[in-house]
């Protein structure tokens, strides 16, 4: 096969753009690969959504529903669209990720062919797929709160930072030798970490610079707490703040920075679930939708009921779940046999 990855810039009409989700020039990493035979090419498709799903909820802390795409939905030109899809903290959905089994379609449109073993010229089987510095919006509109960002610690460019508080220069530096062990800790342990010595600035904004940064681990130090052997560990996640021994305290840091990577993904996972609705009557899914949320209910596999759907209410089909049941379950506009069941939410 021929695999190409590549991180590219891109330039897209938007009418109406939105900072990170719909810019008019982002950031994508794209791939686009050919391959012998149609199986090769399905598996890479869902290859990648897998890789796709595995960084951004290990990595980024977002939970995602993985599944494919309606014909209306669907990348054109694509046999098949796989997505992950995730619920913002206003409860819409946003396309995370997509990945494309774009079969021979466009091997024929652009004369794209091999040489098999046979000695005879064939058309490839074609996937693409990417993703985009929206993922950077998602993890804001996730993770934020009122005051600035989260950051899970496996993004954070920064996962701890050190605020000395001092009235002078031989203050500083005696701080500064104090939790030498500590920032020593960490560069063993690969924790990322700052020092902010900054003059003629008060601790208390600092805090809330580091804080609105997002920032995961904050630990403060005055003469108080070397007098008594300790240091403070505030948690940037739930705000919470432990005052204990240096030497207790410092070895905890790599599994806090663990703890609140699992915090931030459970409290996420957790809104979604509580956000995510069965609906049976398309009255009852109305109201939920107004009101923000993803609705899990059967659809009859008609173009014609999604479009009337949309129409009435701007939600769209987010995915078909891989993992179908579908026994008993009736269309939520119809009535009819459902032939799927689906995930509808308004989006991004």
């Amino acid at each position: 096969p021929i695999l190409i990855n590549q991180w590219a810039n891109v330039v897209r009409w938007e009418m109406r753009t939105r900072l990170f989700l719909r810019t008019s020039e982002f950031l994508w990493q794209e791939g686009h690969t050919a391959h012998q035979t149609s199986k090769e090419a399905e598996d890479e498709t869902l290859k990648i959504l897998n890789i796709y799903e595995s960084v951004v909820q290990n990595t980024l802390g977002i939970p995602v529903i993985c599944g494919k795409k309606t014909e209306a939905e669907k990348f054109a030109g694509a046999d098949d669209t796989y997505c992950i899809e995730a619920m913002m903290g206003d409860k819409r959905a946003l396309q995370a990720g997509t990945s494309h089994y774009l079969g021979q379609n466009f091997a024929k449109a652009f004369d794209v062919k091999f040489q098999d073993i046979d000695n005879t010229e064939k058309y490839v089987y074609a996937t693409s797929w990417g993703v985009s510095t929206r993922l950077i919006g998602a993890l804001i509109m996730v993770h934020g709160d009122d005051k600035g960002l989260r950051l899970p610690p496996n993004i954070a460019p920064i996962q701890v930072v050190f605020v000395p508080i001092f009235k002078t220069d031989e203050d500083l530096l005696e701080i500064q030798n104090y939790l030498n062990q500590t920032m020593n800790y960490c560069t063993d342990n690969n924790i990322s970490y700052y020092f902010d010595d900054r003059k003629k600035i008060s601790p208390g904004y600092k805090f809330n610079e580091w804080e609105m940064k997002g920032v995961p681990i904050r630990i403060e130090v005055g003469l108080r707490d070397m007098e008594k052997q300790n240091i403070t560990l505030v948690r940037r996640d739930n705000s919470e703040k432990t005052i204990d021994n240096i030497d207790l305290l410092t070895p905890q840091i790599s599994q806090t920075l663990q703890s609140i990577q699992n915090n931030l993904f459970n409290a996420a996972l957790s809104f979604q679930e509580q956000n995510t609705f069965q609906a049976n009557a398309y009255e009852e899914f109305k109201q939920l939708i107004n009101k923000g949320a993803f609705i899990e209910c059967g659809w009859d596999g008609d173009a014609k009921t999604e479009k009337n759907i949309k129409n009435e209410t701007n939600a769209t089909i987010r995915c078909i779940p891989f993992k179908q049941n579908i026994q008993d379950l009736k269309c939520i506009y119809t009535s009819k046999p459902a032939k799927f069941n689906v995930i509808f939410a308004k989006s991004y």
